[in-house]
């Protein structure tokens, strides 16, 4: 009879946050470098002095429509607050679904819990046209907070439950399987429709 092959242990997934990354570090780090205030970070983004002083202390997370702006001021991709420095470039990456690296604390432009967490689906390939990341939107989540636009175009996949997406003055349900593309030049927001979370695979494509 045939061995069978051990399967592959599982690795407990351990939630991180933008300190993992160390997303404030890299803002910091190019903003001094290009001699900006927070004040001058804020005005050019549209974000407070206190909110970019938060994120480059880690004491709370970007979403990712606000790291995009900031990216924008600063110079860089989004990719850039993710990539992983620790080996070569390659041509292609895969990444298992145990190791995908996670964000928590997500605060919102005006101080608020955002509602979501999101995984990075790549931060090894470096310079890449596409950044794909993985959404997991809470419930009950307030819709009165403030609208998000930045460079560039998105595609939505709603994996599991029901999102809703506000396009403008546009609102749109989204079931499973339902997938919306858009310029994220519209002022936009993800929320969850329903009493469960929604799984939402984010495909972002730079601007040019």
């Amino acid at each position: 009879m045939k061995a069978k092959t051990p399967a592959a242990p599982k690795r407990k997934k351990v939630e991180e946050s933008a300190e993992d990354f160390a997303i404030g570090a890299k803002i910091k780090a190019l903003r001094t470098s290009m001699k900006k205030t927070l004040q001058e970070v804020a005005n050019e983004t549209g974000f407070s002095p206190a909110l970019i002083s938060q994120i480059e202390n880690n004491n709370v997370s970007p979403p990712i429509a606000t790291l995009s702006k900031i990216a924008k001021v600063l110079g860089v991709r989004v990719g850039y607050f993710f990539k992983d420095d620790s080996g070569p470039d390659c041509a292609y990456e895969v990444l298992r679904s145990a190791d995908r690296p996670l964000i928590s604390k997500v605060i919102s432009a005006t101080g608020g819990r955002h509602g979501y967490i999101y995984h990075a689906l790549t931060h090894r390939k470096r310079d890449k046209l596409m950044e794909p990341f993985m959404l997991a939107v809470s419930p009950n989540m307030r819709d009165d907070e403030e609208l998000y636009s930045h460079e560039g175009e998105e595609f939505l996949l709603v994996m599991e439950g029901e999102a809703e997406i506000i396009l403008d003055k546009e609102r749109i349900i989204l079931g499973e399987g339902d997938a919306v593309y858009f310029e994220s030049s519209i002022k936009h927001r993800l929320l969850c429709k329903g009493s469960r979370e929604a799984k939402v695979l984010a495909v972002l494509c730079r601007g040019s």
